[in-house]
């Protein structure tokens, strides 16, 4: 459920763009009167917006907030400004630019999608960067983590609720089996989380529990390497609750000396539209505050007025 607020009386794109307009010029960029429009339009009003924008004062809207806004409100803008397919496809673009790759960021975006939605993904990076998603996993990501992620990508799995409960059985002694051997059978580990529905991996992972007294997730730490491990968790944590998933992810985030912004911004741009409800609901539940309050004494000016706008009423 998105916790994105949006005028009562649908706004008219074509004075948001003239709004957008008017907020550049002059001394300085008014960024209140751009978050006051943009933090509160959906997917296809702002891409009305952009077309309109363009039409009008034939510029690109997104190179010219690029060059208005700066820092962390720059980046959060940017990447809201994209439909989600495209978003994904360059947060997952840039985190394996450079000589330092950004691996979670790439774990985070591809194993907690749906099925659907990395079909979007993928067609989005090839329209937007000419290549296929699975060409740039294979030539730079490596190990247990490249075949992981491929697998998952290039699998179809089921989304609805149902599963065979004899199948969970079996896939549940497979994983025990596998887990045994030393340093985890990473074959079968791969298959499983790669090809079976959320539903059906929730399930294995409370028939693990009741046949080996073990969580599954501690075979996982036990056994597997760093990033494997986290892809593997990943997956698992959210076939449970993508809401607890990114709930623990934004406090991570936001905890200890500095705030890791960029992982603060992906998490909450990404997923305002979708569930950010339920997360701030897991939130609040699981550290006795609210995702909101958590926010705010976190960050400060307009990027802090842009998160706290797109995560709506505090409760």
């Amino acid at each position: 459920m998105s916790t994105l607020k949006l005028p009562p009386v649908p706004p008219c794109h074509r004075e948001d763009a003239m709004e957008i307009y008017l907020a550049f010029k002059g001394i300085g960029c008014d960024s209140a009167a751009i978050i006051n429009i943009l933090a509160h339009r959906d997917a296809t009003q702002r891409s009305l917006i952009q077309q309109e924008y363009e039409t009008a004062y034939s510029d690109d809207l997104r190179k010219r907030l690029s060059s208005e806004l700066t820092g962390h409100l720059k980046k959060a803008v940017l990447l809201w400004m994209h439909e989600p397919g495209a978003r994904d496809a360059y947060i997952v673009k840039n985190a394996l630019r450079g000589t330092v790759k950004d691996y979670k960021a790439v774990t985070e975006i591809i194993c907690s999608r749906t099925s659907s939605q990395i079909g979007k993904l993928k067609r989005a990076y090839f329209t937007n960067f000419g290549t296929n998603l699975e060409d740039d996993i294979e030539s730079e990501a490596s190990g247990d983590l490249k075949k992981l992620l491929l697998a998952f990508i290039s699998t179809s799995r089921y989304e609805g609720p149902e599963y065979d409960e004899s199948l969970v059985e079996n896939d549940a002694k497979a994983l025990h089996k596998a887990a045994k051997k030393f340093g985890l059978s990473e074959k079968t580990f791969i298959q499983i989380f790669s090809e079976r529905s959320r539903a059906h991996l929730s399930a294995v992972s409370i028939a693990y529990h009741k046949l080996f007294k073990k969580p599954l997730e501690k075979a996982i730490r036990d056994e597997a390497h760093k990033n494997f491990e986290y892809a593997l968790k990943t997956i698992l944590r959210c076939a449970e609750s993508p809401p607890k998933f990114f709930a623990k992810a934004l406090r991570k985030a936001m905890k200890g000396l500095g705030t890791a912004d960029t992982a603060l911004i992906r998490i909450i741009v990404t997923r305002t539209e979708i569930d950010m409800h339920y997360i701030k609901a897991e939130y609040r539940k699981k550290y006795g505050k609210t995702l909101n309050d958590a926010v705010h004494s976190e960050t400060s000016g307009h990027y802090r007025t842009f998160l706290l706008s797109l995560l709506g009423t505090n409760h």
